[in-house]
């Protein structure tokens, strides 16, 4: 089979390798012909390249004279089809060095199930290359067999299963292969295990956070539940510590929700080495001086922002008044839809986000209105409009507001510990345990996620509830959106105490958490 291909390259010098491009957090196949015909030394690289995939020529050329190969000595064209999808990044360099070697008959393979990636060093050694795991799950649902990788990212690529994987460090090593005097071994998948591991973005054990009792309650109900949060208090409370706290009680991630959360940062290039799969649900705290395309997501060939990076995790927004409207206009719709669209002239791309939004403000500029100890200095009208700086209709999306007051020293130089974090969870797991085969059998996995027929279905409220909830509509003027959303929380309310029905008394403290101030 090897000399008859070879033959067929020698008649007409022409040679075809599979490689990935990365749209979005898809991958989409891309074909690397190349050409060798007769004229003046030169390589010529069409397909719609940009400067990085057109920066390879030299970066090839180097790759094969140090790995003990001849370069062509004639025109060499190299074509990436399909010729209307554009080409980024430096992920081409292997497919277009194995193309020429095929090319030139330097190697002979058949390379019609092998999928080819990885960026060349000038040495020929292999580096680390963005969104692997998208390009082998491609390979994967396109029937492709064994994927070469570099060595660095054999263990995130092994994550699909189903490929042979061949960690490659170097393309001589790779040459070696393909002629069949050094075979590379496929690399073999690490088990996945429960253990959750270090997370990669600082959290806190709520033990250490002195007082703050009810808050830490309400991020327990938001946290087995998914429910939205927004803390308002005066600056030095906890606010932000709290929100820390809140990943450390959060239940695991199953193993497709990982996958997921790993895709996006591999794709951002986000990905720590030494962490092939991502199992702490993210916790993203963006400036408010971020930009909007670094919030939402953009450019001009769109990548993931803050808010996908959050998916299946925590997004934290603190000094919430502070962002911009057109930033908190934006998050209506992947709080409502779970996804964010990016729309450019080339077209669309969807990124999932599916987060949990935890904020925190200043009840005013200054930070101290209402607060029985120290003085407010703002007028009544800048209270107002610092406050309507949030739309009401971002304020119906969420589920718990609480009030974060100063914390007493009595408090703070008491030497007992608080509850712990691990003893929170376990009540959270259960509870998150409970919804799971409560929704089997949808696509949701919380009960935020609900929608009105579930909340039909799944939201009993007791008799003895009934007239609370009818007083509480007719007293606070609630939209039925918030009607939902109050039976929702009572709903997980109701799971943490392990009950069937929704009780007046669960009812009862989903209403607390209640805006005063409805507007």
């Amino acid at each position: 089979m090897g000399r008859e291909y070879a033959e067929g390259i020698a008649l007409g010098m022409l040679a075809k390798v599979k490689t990935a491009a990365v749209v979005g957090l898809e991958a989409q196949e891309v074909e690397v012909e190349v050409y060798i015909s007769s004229g003046l030394p030169s390589m010529t690289i069409v397909g719609l390249p940009d400067t990085a995939v057109q920066e390879a020529r030299e970066r090839v050329r180097a790759a094969i004279k140090n790995s003990g190969c001849q370069f062509p000595t004639r025109r060499v064209t190299v074509n990436l089809a399909p010729a209307d999808l554009k080409k980024a990044g430096p992920a081409y360099d292997l497919p277009i060095a194995v193309g020429i070697l095929l090319s030139s008959e330097q190697v002979w393979a058949d390379t019609v199930q092998m999928l080819f990636l990885g960026e060349l060093s000038l040495d020929g050694g292999l580096r680390h290359t963005q969104g692997i795991i998208s390009m082998v799950d491609l390979a994967k649902k396109r029937g492709i067999t064994t994927v070469f990788v570099p060595a660095a990212d054999a263990r995130e690529a092994s994550l699909v299963q189903g490929v042979d994987i061949i960690p490659v460090s170097s393309l001589s090593e790779l040459v070696g292969h393909l002629r069949g005097e050094a075979i590379i071994p496929n690399h073999i998948a690490e088990e996945i295990v429960d253990d959750v591991g270090k997370a990669p973005w600082p959290t806190t054990d709520l033990a250490l956070i002195k007082g703050q009792e009810h808050v830490k309650r309400a991020l327990e109900v938001a946290a087995a539940g998914g429910h939205n949060v927004i803390m308002s208090g005066p600056p030095g409370s906890g606010k932000t510590l709290l929100a820390r706290a809140l990943p450390s009680i959060l239940p695991q991630m199953g193993i497709e929700e990982a996958l997921e959360v790993t895709k996006i940062y591999s794709v951002s290039g986000l990905l720590p080495q030494d962490t092939p799969l991502i199992r702490q649900r993210p916790f993203r705290a963006p400036h408010y001086t971020i930009s909007h395309a670094g919030l939402v997501g953009g450019g001009r060939w769109p990548r993931p922002g803050e808010i996908s990076l959050s998916h299946r995790g925590v997004l934290f927004l603190d000094e919430l008044p502070e962002f911009g409207h057109a930033d908190l206009e934006v998050l209506r719709q992947p709080l409502e839809d779970k996804v964010v669209t990016i729309s450019r002239a080339q077209g669309s791309v969807t990124f999932p986000s599916n987060f949990m939004l935890v904020a925190a403000m200043n009840p005013c500029p200054c930070g101290f209105f209402g607060d029985p100890v120290k003085e407010c200095t703002c007028s009544s009208m800048m209270v107002s409009r610092y406050q309507k700086r949030i739309s009401g209709p971002l304020l119906d999306r969420i589920d718990i507001f609480v009030e974060v007051p100063h914390v007493d020293y009595e408090k703070l130089a008491d030497d007992r510990m608080g509850e712990s974090s691990e003893m929170v969870r376990q009540r959270v797991n259960q509870a998150s345990s409970i919804q799971k085969q409560r929704l089997e059998g949808t696509t949701f996995v919380c009960n935020s996620d609900m929608t009105p027929l579930e909340v039909r279905e799944f939201c009993q409220v007791e008799p003895s509830a009934q007239s609370l909830l009818q007083a509480a509509m007719n007293q606070l003027h609630l939209s039925a959106r918030a009607f939902h959303r109050i039976l929702k929380l009572a709903r997980t309310i109701a799971d943490l105490a392990s009950a069937e029905t929704i009780a007046a008394s669960h009812l009862a403290e989903a209403l607390q958490y209640r805006p005063r101030d409805q507007r």
